[in-house]
């Protein structure tokens, strides 16, 4: 009997552990943080085209990378949206933008009771409930961030007009399924981006 005790409150303990942990994951893969910068003197309106600089920050070794093709397509949606268009040549914004993921580890902490009965120990289970002495439980967690940065550079002056950066904790999905993970990314990025 005392071992079925025993058992049944570390396992509740255990699975406690593991659901805090879960919630912390959890919390922590919610939607990215998004921010943006902008010239104080920029009437946005005024643009109508746009293309993207020659040499985009996520393409390596002279060639396109997909995570660059991803990227292009969701911006080129995002501002045809908001009216501008693409061309070729003399366009009046340049768009570059960047991708990163890293790596990172956490240590969290998880405070975890265990029961305590010093001299009547032999009592417990039957009228002596013991009183509750709390150490931690330490886990290492690794996880994926990643960050955006999206510039829109006036063409004609050669002059960084705005900036929109998101960065936020990547999800199994994220990485499994890039092209949505970075039409999502640029649309909550876009979302800061002036109409005037």
């Amino acid at each position: 009997m005392m071992t079925n005790i025993c058992t049944t409150v570390l396992l509740n303990r255990n699975f406690l552990t593991a659901t805090l942990l879960a919630l912390t994951l959890t919390a922590c893969s919610s939607n990215p943080t998004v921010r943006s910068d902008q010239a104080t003197d920029v009437n946005f309106s005024q643009y109508q085209t746009f293309s993207f600089v020659e040499e985009l920050a996520t393409d390596r070794a002279g060639y396109t990378t997909l995570v660059t093709q991803h990227f292009k397509d969701a911006i080129s949606t995002e501002l045809a949206a908001r009216g501008l268009r693409y061309v070729d040549s003399e366009p009046q914004l340049l768009v570059n933008f960047n991708s990163n993921v890293t790596s990172r580890s956490e240590t969290r902490s998880t405070p975890t009771p265990s029961y305590h009965y010093g001299y009547y120990h032999y009592r417990r289970g039957i009228v002596y409930a013991g009183f509750p002495v709390y150490s931690n439980d330490v886990s290492t967690v690794h996880y994926k961030v990643g960050t955006v940065n999206i510039d829109l550079v006036d063409a004609a002056k050669r002059r960084l007009i705005w900036e929109g950066i998101a960065e936020g904790t990547l999800k199994q999905n994220d990485l499994e399924q890039p092209r949505e993970a970075a039409a999502r990314t640029v649309a909550l990025i876009f979302e800061k981006l002036p109409t005037k």
